[in-house]
């Protein structure tokens, strides 16, 4: 497990995922054509706040790698 910081609009915070959460995060951000943190962003937004940001991190990554259009974020 790794800690990394990111930005949430502009805002700094730590998101704790393990080195295969990572790289596909990494690879659907890139797939995307946005940043890291515009990802994130993107996740936060559309999570509830029960739910910390890293579960949400990782239920985003597994729904995406499972649709049809996969690392798109569609």
């Amino acid at each position: 497990m790794k800690k990394r910081s990111v930005k949430i609009s502009g805002h700094p915070t730590s998101i704790t995922l393990e080195d295969e959460f990572w790289a596909e995060l990494k690879a659907c951000a890139e797939t995307s054509n946005i940043s890291i943190n515009h990802l994130v962003t993107k996740i936060d937004e559309g999570r509830t706040k029960d739910i910390n940001l890293s579960s949400a991190v990782r239920v985003y990554l597994l729904k995406n790698l499972k649709s049809p259009n996969s690392r798109t974020g569609q």
